[in-house]
């Protein structure tokens, strides 16, 4: 006995041509960008960050952080770029890293990567960037006696808040690392 198999119909071959088609232009490469089903999804409208955006009351795009919040990397520094809170950090912020051998590394190392251009590298203020005249105005000499004598708080200070023509490096430098800092120029370059 002979078997017999249906033979597929137009309307099934039809659809199975449909499915390979549809199927194949899900395929996204280089050379074969496929299909767009939902393009409105595939290519949403931009906004710029300082675009007007009239899905907001205000109008602006670049929405406002809440009230309170801080930044991840920011640490809070309770003092402004014055004099007078210069002086108030000199007395009441005192060094909190240990001295030991690590530190003084770790201080020589960033002192390396930050202040050396401008300071010198036994901080004389006879740095590249001053003795290149590529900086005209000379840096302060971490060696001279005013400098010694100043608190411990008040070169932290300077170094996050910056001073004068200094700018700020506390967005650059963690908090142990501006002390671990403060102890090289302390403890090997003033001695």
């Amino acid at each position: 006995m002979k078997q017999v198999y249906p033979q597929p119909g137009r309307s099934q071959m039809v659809a199975l041509v449909a499915t390979i088609l549809f199927i194949s232009g899900c395929n996204r490469d280089n050379n074969t960008p496929g299909w767009d089903y939902f393009p409105d999804m595939a290519y949403s409208f931009a906004y710029e960050s300082f675009s007007p955006n009239p899905n907001f009351p205000d109008g602006k795009t670049l929405r406002e952080p809440v009230k309170g919040t801080l930044s991840r990397e920011l640490i809070p520094f309770p003092y402004e770029k014055t004099d007078e809170d210069r002086i108030r950090a000199g007395k009441e912020l005192k060094n909190p890293v240990p001295l030991n051998d690590t530190t003084l590394a770790r201080g020589k190392e960033e002192f390396n990567v930050y202040c050396m251009m401008c300071h010198g590298e036994k901080g004389d203020g006879l740095g590249y960037l001053y003795t290149s005249k590529k900086y005209i105005y000379p840096p302060a000499n971490l060696l001279a006696d005013k400098v010694k004598v100043l608190p411990e708080g008040q070169i932290y200070h300077t170094i996050t808040l910056g001073i004068r023509i200094m700018g700020a490096h506390g967005s650059q430098l963690r908090p142990e690392d501006r002390w671990k800092i403060i102890h090289y120029i302390r403890n090997v370059l003033q001695k």
